[in-house]
């Protein structure tokens, strides 16, 4: 009788080991535990819910020419700047600093374009501060930066724009640089188109196609190259 309650004994007590365990497994688990099983791409890359870092394009616009300084006055000055291609002003790279610090007013042959299209005589100093820059003081090549930003300071989209460049070559002679280059992600080198406008005013006979003053800026390029990171 004795050992058949030692059996009954052992018995139970099996049971009762084998019912915690299975209630130990059918426990919920803590939905704020560190060990959430986490969703597997097609790609064999875990999902963390994060979206995926595309790469950003971005980069600049480098445009040189060769510039020889001319001597006397209503001569030196230059402008650069960047259109869409509908002809809406994009922003300005460059501008000689005495036309754009009021020079226009007193001389408005004096890239007369430019001033007209920047609206220049409406912005704020520390516009006119940021684009302006001294007339170079001796001959040579030249090189300005466009950052690819507009005139807010937003990164322009990928696509085609129109580069000017205008140099008023004495009083109402002038000559204007235009290209068209393309931002996206392949490396794009344009030489630009010259126009030549020559005309006569009280100060000075029109100049000619033999004219030296027409050296003052010739082989205008626009070098476009991109960056392309996370």
């Amino acid at each position: 009788m004795r050992k058949n309650k030692y059996i009954l004994a052992v018995i139970t007590a099996f049971l009762f080991i084998i019912l915690c365990a299975c209630a130990e497994n059918n426990e919920p688990s803590d939905p704020s535990s560190d060990s959430l099983p986490q969703v597997e791409n097609s790609d064999g890359n875990n999902d963390t819910n994060e979206p995926a870092v595309q790469g950003v394009m971005s980069g600049e616009v480098v445009i040189t020419f060769d510039y020889e300084k001319q001597s006397g006055t209503a001569s030196n000055q230059f402008a650069i700047w960047i259109e869409d291609m509908d002809g809406n002003y994009i922003n300005t790279v460059y501008a000689t600093q005495w036309t754009a610090n009021g020079g226009y007013k007193d001389r408005p042959d004096s890239i007369a374009m430019w001033v007209k299209k920047s609206d220049i005589s409406s912005m704020p100093d520390y516009y006119v501060d940021a684009v302006a820059g001294a007339t170079p003081k001796t001959s040579g090549s030249q090189s300005y930066t466009w950052n690819l930003k507009d005139i807010n300071g937003n990164t322009v989209q990928p696509g085609e724009y129109k580069f000017f460049v205008e140099g008023t070559l004495r009083w109402k002679n002038y000559v204007l640089y235009s290209g068209v280059i393309t931002i996206g992600d392949t490396p794009v080198t344009v030489t630009a188109d010259a126009a030549y406008n020559y005309e006569a005013s009280d100060n000075q006979p029109a100049l000619s196609n033999d004219s030296p003053d027409n050296a003052m800026i010739t082989a205008v390029t626009a070098n476009f190259t991109p960056v392309i990171g996370n």
